[in-house]
């Protein structure tokens, strides 16, 4: 059994742990898994407090990752497998086994065709080493992905080599022992519509075949915070007037109906009377009314709105409003900001916007009403300049005792002021 020291630790980073002979010296000791064998290795005394002979965690860590990469492959040379091939078979049990959505696939397979693959797919998977996936991180970087597009591209990797872990295709993971690009610091600025640039989006949507859709697709937008896939999934059953909710069901992604962003993105969303209004309005002309068809459907074939088409008739009804240009997704923002600002909890604005980390919330609670009352407090502290002077000539009128601290000397210490001639002397 394994002595003190051990710790579970994540697939292919191996087993770091202490062994104490009979006399009491520590050991570090290390274990890994090569192909179908276990390979156990001495990595060297462990220092003692107060000491410097031995291996502190962090060097005994780095023996071990020095052991696994040193330590010869178990498979034969006929059996191994490039990371291509490799990369396959882990995008089928991704999609067979673990039931991944097709979007996750689909963006899963892109960044093995453009980017994976071109780099690392002649290789053997035994021979890629953290060397090689540092170099790949700086190459991505240096042409211009941001640290959030590779940081996915290494989640990825991992993924696909913590798979062949366990299919005995490789003894060790490389991406375990590299660190993720940090991340750029996001601009805390969020964009958003004002009630009176709704109001002008909402009324520049133009009198053709689309435009009925359109401004009931802008009140939905803004009013009720849902996603682009969402809305474009939305159908009359997912619209409760007399409990005055929108319940959100699916979403439209990449031209197939499937399932919302994550499982928090099932959500009722409350409804106000203005989009039950426009509701009632676009079901009473829609020519799709029945519970399966889609709300915001093709006016003539009642097929899911084109998502770019969308967008394009978006940018323009922002430009005829003459209000700013703003995406799409900002219509969203919009709602959490309002709902801020109405003091709504921001629990609450979670679960209304589907966001499966209350993080992403607190992004609007600089929208909410103040708890603190600080504006209050800071009015009564600093005041204005008339209310100053104010409260001083009461204070002359009732006494006129100067209240001013004496300055140390006898001389009443006051503010000087500059006004452009010496002053003569009392």
């Amino acid at each position: 059994m394994p002595g003190e020291g051990q710790a579970r630790r994540p697939p292919g980073a191996g087993a770091l742990f202490v062994r104490t002979d009979s006399a009491g010296r520590a050991t570090w000791y290390g274990k890994w898994r090569a192909g179908s064998r276990q390979v156990k290795r001495r990595l060297g005394p462990r220092r003692q407090p107060g000491s410097s002979l031995g291996l502190t965690r962090g060097q005994a860590e780095k023996a071990l990752r020095e052991a696994m990469a040193e330590s010869p492959s178990s498979l034969p040379a006929s059996e191994r497998l490039t990371l291509g091939e490799v990369a396959q078979r882990y995008l089928q049990h991704v999609e067979r086994v673990l039931g991944r959505k097709p979007s996750t696939l689909q963006d899963y397979a892109l960044i093995v065709r453009r980017h994976l693959g071109p780099v690392f797919d002649g290789l053997s998977v035994e021979r890629i080493t953290p060397a090689l996936v540092n170099d790949y991180v700086a190459t991505k970087l240096g042409e211009g992905l941001s640290p959030k597009t590779v940081t996915n591209h290494l989640n990825l990797l991992h993924s696909i080599f913590s798979h062949s872990i366990k299919r005995g295709w490789v003894a060790t993971n490389p991406v375990a022992a590299v660190d993720r690009p940090r991340a750029v610091e996001r601009d805390p600025e969020i964009r958003f519509l004002a009630p009176d640039e709704v109001d002008a989006l909402i009324e520049a949507a133009p009198d053709d075949e689309l435009g009925a859709t359109d401004r009931a697709l802008y009140v939905l937008a803004a009013f009720t915070g849902l996603r682009q896939g969402e809305l474009v999934a939305l159908r009359w059953r997912d619209v409760d007037a007399p409990a005055g909710l929108i319940r959100v069901r699916r979403s439209y992604t990449r031209g197939r109906f499937g399932s919302p962003k994550s499982r928090r993105s099932s959500r009722a969303v409350p409804m106000a009377a203005r989009v039950a209004e426009e509701l009632e309005h676009h079901f009473r002309t829609t020519a799709f009314p029945r519970d399966d068809d889609l709300v915001l459907g093709h006016p003539a074939t009642g097929a899911p709105y084109d998502a770019s088409r969308m967008r394009k008739r978006f940018y323009v009804a922002l430009e005829q409003a003459g209000v700013r240009q703003v995406r799409f997704h900002d219509l969203r923002h919009t709602f959490g900001t309002r709902m801020a600002a109405a003091g709504a909890p921001l629990r609450a604005i979670q679960e209304w916007l589907g966001h499966a980390d209350y993080q992403t919330t607190l992004i609007y609670a600089d929208y909410a009403p103040d708890p603190t009352q600080g504006t209050a407090w800071a009015q009564r502290a600093f005041g204005s300049r008339q209310r100053r002077e104010a409260e001083g000539e009461t204070a002359a009128v009732s006494g006129g005792e100067d209240r001013r601290r004496p300055f140390p000397g006898g001389a009443s210490r006051g503010r000087k002021r500059s006004t452009g001639s010496p002053r003569t002397a009392a």
